[in-house]
């Protein structure tokens, strides 16, 4: 609001006084939109009652004043005016005898001066029980205390927590407020706002902790999982999971497992295999200078030398012959060679396992493969793959340990010259107890 001002009284002259035209207005005043200013509120009129008792209202500038009504209904008692001796001038105003009254809200003193009354010390005012006296030169006012504001001449409780006073929990009292936190947070010094707290610092979890905004996570190791707890680690029983973990027996470790493998056989690289320990080339065997180490999946055994049988001589570490010029050696096969072998329990079959073939071959003759003797179960066959070989098939799958002995007949005819003669493959198969 820009108003322009001048005056020539007094040689006073005001121009271009810059108004700030408020919006709001302080408790007891109310803004005037026509005159862009504020006015006093007359409390008097707009309150009911704002004086109880025997008091009157008095509006005042931004209050008011509760006054006993007596001092109202005093006569009023006019000077005298008494005139003075005599005076070579006389004043142009009248004298004044005796002494006026004080105002309202003061007291005559002894020495003629008039002093405030304090209304409220006296207990002669008239404040609700809910408001605070507060003395004022020549009256008082009723107020209210912090915490508090004034409705309808009452004291009415400030609902700070309507405001956004905390940052997290509120509860309203009388008079004031209390802030207080969520699990997870502590109140800070300034009484309203939270800080988070470190529950890792504590220690709650049994391996890992993660603090988070209010709260934390526990986290666990490799081959454990979170109890229900939230904070504890039971252990992963990973053997639990599948039969086919380890390839022969699991056990169960803190956070872990162990593959297991049988006497004769030593877990491979990859911890869960079993390889085959051989102890013919490791020298770890029981066999004497005499004796042959053989090994196979899972162990090994001592072969004996050779021993042929008579009438059979021997002729090489693994071969006897029975000479076709000895008479007792005329049904009998020719040679007999000793062949060794190993079998993992449960093969998968059909499966190829051991080839025959005829090392020397005569014009005109033609050669039959058959198993002598030894397949009882009827494990195996002989498939003649040409002219001149065959091969041992797995028919049905044998569970060990077990040795099982085939003689395997290669029969030679030869029509031209009328021949008719074998020759045997005694082989000796060693079936692992397990299937590796």
């Amino acid at each position: 609001c820009l108003s322009s001002v001048s005056s020539d009284l007094l040689n006073i002259k005001v121009i271009n006084v810059l108004v700030l035209c408020p919006q709001t207005c302080s408790e007891g005043f109310a803004y005037d939109r026509r005159g862009r200013q504020c006015i006093d509120v007359d409390e008097c009129r707009v309150i009911p009652d704002a004086c109880r008792g025997d008091m009157r209202c008095v509006n005042q500038n931004g209050g008011y004043l509760c006054l006993p009504r007596g001092l109202y209904s005093q006569p009023y008692r006019p000077e005298s005016f008494v005139p003075g001796p005599p005076r070579s001038v006389e004043p142009s105003y009248p004298r004044v005898r005796g002494t006026a009254p004080c105002i309202l809200g003061y007291t005559l003193a002894e020495d003629g001066t008039c002093n405030d009354i304090d209304e409220c010390e006296t207990n002669s005012h008239h404040c609700n029980p809910t408001q605070v006296c507060i003395n004022t030169a020549g009256g008082y006012t009723c107020s209210c205390t912090e915490g508090y504001w004034l409705i309808g001449g009452q004291c009415h409780d400030i609902d700070e927590c309507r405001y956004g006073y905390c940052q997290q929990l509120c509860a309203n009292v009388a008079g004031s407020y209390s802030c207080s936190c969520n699990p997870g947070f502590v109140l800070n010094p300034d009484g309203r706002t939270c800080q988070d707290v470190d529950e890792c610092e504590e220690e709650p979890c049994s391996h890992g902790c993660l603090n988070t905004y209010g709260s934390f996570m526990c986290n666990c190791d490799e081959g454990f999982e979170l109890a229900a707890d939230g904070t504890t680690c039971m252990d992963l029983d990973e053997c639990s999971f599948s039969e086919f973990l380890c390839q022969n027996r699991c056990v169960n470790t803190p956070g872990s497992f162990t593959c297991i493998c049988p006497p004769g056989y030593y877990v491979y690289e990859d911890g869960r295999s079993c390889e085959d320990y051989n102890e013919c080339e490791t020298g770890n065997n029981t066999c004497t200078v005499n004796q042959v180490c053989f090994n196979y999946q899972g162990g090994f055994t001592c072969l004996d030398p050779l021993q042929c049988p008579l009438p059979y001589v021997e002729v090489s570490d693994n071969q006897c012959m029975c000479a076709a010029e000895n008479p007792q050696c005329r049904d009998k096969p020719f040679t007999i060679l000793y062949r060794h072998m190993d079998l993992s329990s449960g093969r998968s079959v059909p499966a190829d396992i051991f080839q025959m073939q005829a090392t020397t071959r005569y014009p005109g003759a033609f050669y039959i493969f058959q198993i002598k003797s030894g397949n009882d179960g009827r494990e195996f066959y002989m498939r003649q793959t040409s002219n001149v070989s065959a091969t041992l098939v797995l028919t049905r799958p044998i569970k060990g340990p077990k040795v099982v002995v085939l003689d395997l007949e290669m029969v030679t005819v030869n029509n031209v010259i009328n021949f008719r003669g074998s020759s045997i493959i005694r082989l000796t198969i060693y079936v692992s107890e397990h299937p590796f």
